[in-house]
């Protein structure tokens, strides 16, 4: 462990990077699986973009609570609490095949149909990392979890081709497989709540005792809202629409749709350490917006192209670079507000991002389900350009303290 996190950290970085690892692989193999065993049940996808919608919502208006709660109850009894649920999770989507039941999971679970963390952890992990490392260290950090958490994700999109290998093999349904994996995944949960005992949670100087918003509640508003778009948009491709799309469009397999993904997830990975290098240079607002642009022209493209081979380039530049921003707008968001602010800070950014990234899914599936064409792409990427735009024109003077005054 000693190389996945910066020098000089508090131990517990090591406990929630080792933690976000476990989950990642989890969040790996479910993305990909969930809309295949969906439509292996016969469900359309529309009804898949309502599923999707609904574990989106559900992690919002959890992460919602969180915020209620993050100042009143210790941050390690939540992430405790919030293991439940993903131990919940993965045992009831393997209880039931109606669509009601499976709606309910989705909504009350931690299952993630995204490639990166959306779920009630996130915040929660956030905060904690922050207060983990010294403002010098903090992009480093944030970039180190989210490498880790790319790579192994990465691991788990590809590990989504078991079930098919256990079928053939063994001759075992391929429902009953897929059905093992989420069993699986409840596992995970288990792992994950036993590496959080490992958390140490030291008195709290009263300076720094987490706190609602304060002086800093307008600068969080107005990045909420701007994150909120980013968030909507990107509902428009979440990994399980987007492989949902790939299964359509190309007739890809779910063990080739697994190494496309591991291969996205190996790029997105090795982009988290060069944004942390960007960030020190050009600044971590320059550094959002500087990669993502490019990323989203990628994926508009992507719908465009004749071929797979052509399709697959695009959206491998866009993996490249589209996932750039996440360490540095974790940090960025750490640094604009006092420390005791930062719980606060954490879930109000991250619940807009999950309820609108909850909303858009939805239309997804509609647009999937009356053409193969990748509309849902061209959306994203568009209304990811309007976010970008947005965010430089409102913040590329608002810099952290430990920036210089003139990039």
């Amino acid at each position: 462990m000693p190389l996945l996190v910066p020098p000089g950290v508090h131990p517990n970085a090591r406990v929630l990077v080792a933690s976000r690892a476990v989950r990642a692989f989890g969040d790996g193999f479910v993305s990909l699986l969930l809309p295949y065993y969906l439509t292996l049940l016969g469900y359309t996808a529309f009804e898949i973009g309502v599923i999707v919608t609904a574990t989106l919502l559900g992690s919002g208006l959890m992460t919602l609570a969180i915020g209620f709660l993050a100042h009143r109850i210790a941050a390690d009894r939540l992430l405790r609490w919030a293991c439940v649920l993903m131990i919940g999770s993965g045992v009831g989507i393997t209880a039931t095949t109606a669509f009601w039941p499976l709606l309910i999971v989705a909504l009350m679970g931690t299952l993630n149909p995204s490639a990166g963390d959306v779920s009630v952890f996130y915040p929660l992990e956030q905060a904690l990392l922050s207060h983990a490392a010294p403002p010098a260290q903090r992009t480093a950090l944030f970039a180190r979890y989210s490498l880790v958490g790319a790579l192994v994700g990465a691991v788990g999109a590809q590990a989504a081709a078991v079930p098919q290998w256990l079928a053939g093999l063994a001759a075992v349904p391929l429902v009953t497989s897929i059905q093992a994996m989420f069993l699986l995944y409840a596992l995970l949960g288990v792992a994950t709540l036993l590496l959080y005992r490992g958390l140490s949670m030291p008195p709290v100087k009263a300076s720094t005792m987490a706190t609602p918003l304060g002086p800093s509640r307008r600068i969080v508003y107005q990045l909420a809202a701007l994150f909120s778009l980013d968030s909507f948009a990107g509902g428009f491709a979440v990994q399980s629409l987007l492989a949902l799309w790939l299964f359509q469009r190309f007739d890809l397999s779910v063990a080739t749709a697994g190494s496309i993904f591991l291969v996205a997830g190996v790029l997105a990975a090795f982009s988290f350490p060069v944004a942390a290098w960007l960030a020190r240079r050009i600044g971590l607002v320059n550094t959002m917006v500087f990669t993502h642009l490019p990323a989203n022209v990628c994926l508009i493209l992507v719908p465009f192209m004749p071929t797979l081979e052509w399709a697959l380039f695009f959206l491998l530049v866009r993996f490249a670079l589209s996932s750039m921003d996440v360490p540095a707008r974790s940090s960025y968001v750490m640094a604009v507000v006092t420390p005791a602010e930062r719980p606060a800070a954490a879930s109000l950014t991250a619940v807009p991002r999950s309820l609108a990234a909850a909303v858009s899914p939805l239309f997804a599936g509609a647009l999937l389900s009356a053409s193969p064409f990748g509309w849902p792409l061209v959306l994203c990427g568009a209304l990811k350009i309007v976010y970008d735009v947005s965010l430089l024109y409102r913040f590329r003077h608002v810099r952290p303290p430990e920036e210089p005054s003139a990039l």
